[in-house]
């Protein structure tokens, strides 16, 4: 914090994913309430993931050879502008609008984090990175616990346009502030090995899968995202059909997962440095599978949403963990000139892991049912934590 180019960078993360929670939460209870099924919800889930997957090598090159810092304003610009035909939609018949709106956000997203990946390590240095990774996981979760229960509130109260009207407003400041950032050095982000015919045809995406540590990370949370992806068709249904909670439970039990993790990211931003990445990354995946475990069989007890809350409260400060640890991984496993490229096949692989989770989760959630959906999204996480301790601690 005591960089004033990250103290920018961190305050613009902070407003954008203050908004960003606001219509994470809305989004899929519009397409609930539009369709009423699983099956539509995994829809627009399986939109959004297209993107990062069909852009994944134009996201490699675009990174790793333009500046990170205007990548990222020209995303922001992008998200706020494909934001406003929500300000359309009423009823079912205006669904493809919000299917459309989905698939242009997640299209420049799809650019912004790799970029910022890339950047965070050359204003802070490598050997802050943890505290760093911790501290953008940290505005994550604050806008989290902000954005999470206002987006359902204000859907119940209100409607879509004025969540996509506040998400608007928080994309144009957030691009100032980057904008604001001082200019990268052109050998920060022209890779010199990509300026000859060899390196072109060996850059992007397969470049950066075929080192042995990148390809080992993009795995491990590949099959992360495959519990992830369980979790963000079948969350709703929990809450709802489970444990018999409303919209604001929805929002509340989304949200308070923050307070776990702003005291974890609280704790990382001053010790960081002193603590290793690969522990970070170990620890955080265990403790995830734990917590996951006890918050599911909770059901089989109580239905009371205080106990949730306090369970997905808990479970924010692994989450921080884990994501600190194998971002910092990566950070330290490339070459800032590529470090784009690989950001961009962690994507790749979240998104794909992703899709087959949303997938199966809107086909079986009928046939098989929430609860049992969820005991194999656990399994998920416990095989994270295997793959993570076997091929992580072998680097």
């Amino acid at each position: 914090m005591a960089v004033p180019a990250f103290r920018r960078l961190w305050l613009a993360g902070l407003v954008s994913d203050t908004g960003d929670w606001l219509m994470f939460i809305a989004l899929p209870l519009v397409v609930l309430q539009l369709t009423g099924s699983a099956v539509g919800t995994s829809v627009a889930f399986l939109l959004e993931l297209a993107p990062p997957v069909l852009l994944a090598q134009v996201v490699a090159r675009v990174t790793d050879r333009l500046s990170h810092r205007l990548v990222m304003v020209v995303a922001m610009i992008g998200q706020a502008t494909t934001l406003l035909p929500l300000l359309l939609v009423h009823d079912r018949s205006e669904l493809p609008i919000v299917y459309g709106v989905i698939v242009a956000q997640a299209s420049f997203g799809a650019f912004f984090l790799p970029a910022k990946n890339a950047l965070l390590p050359t204003l802070v240095g490598l050997e802050r990175a943890n505290s760093a990774n911790a501290l953008v996981g940290l505005n994550n979760d604050l806008g989290r616990i902000i954005g999470g229960p206002l987006g359902g509130v204000l859907l119940a109260v209100g409607s879509i346009a004025t969540v996509a009207l506040i998400d608007v407003a928080s994309y144009v400041v957030a691009a100032a502030l980057v904008l604001s950032l001082p200019r990268e050095h052109r050998s920060d982000v022209v890779p010199s090995a990509d300026r000859s015919a060899d390196g072109a045809r060996t850059g992007g995406v397969l470049r950066a899968l075929a080192d042995r540590p990148t390809r080992d990370l993009v795995l491990v949370n590949t099959v992360a995202s495959i519990a992830q992806g369980l979790f963000l068709v079948l969350f709703v249904f929990f809450v709802t059909d489970v444990i018999r909670g409303d919209e604001a439970d929805v929002g509340l039990l989304r949200g308070v997962q923050a307070i776990g993790a702003i005291g974890a990211g609280l704790a990382l931003g001053v010790l960081g440095a002193r603590i290793d990445a690969l522990r970070l990354a170990l620890i955080g995946s265990s403790a995830f599978t734990v917590i996951t475990v006890l918050c599911w069989n909770a059901s089989f007890v109580s239905h009371a949403v205080p106990l949730y809350a306090v369970l997905f409260a808990a479970i924010g400060a692994p989450a921080v963990f884990m994501g600190a640890g194998m971002t910092t991984l990566l950070q330290h496993a490339t070459d800032g000139s590529h470090r784009g490229s690989a950001f961009a096949a962690l994507g790749l692989g979240q998104a794909i892991g992703q899709a087959i989770g949303i997938t199966a989760a809107g086909l079986l959630q009928g046939p098989i049912g929430t609860l049992p959906l969820l005991e194999l999204q656990a399994g998920a996480y416990a095989l994270t934590a295997v793959l993570a301790f076997v091929l992580l601690r072998r680097r």
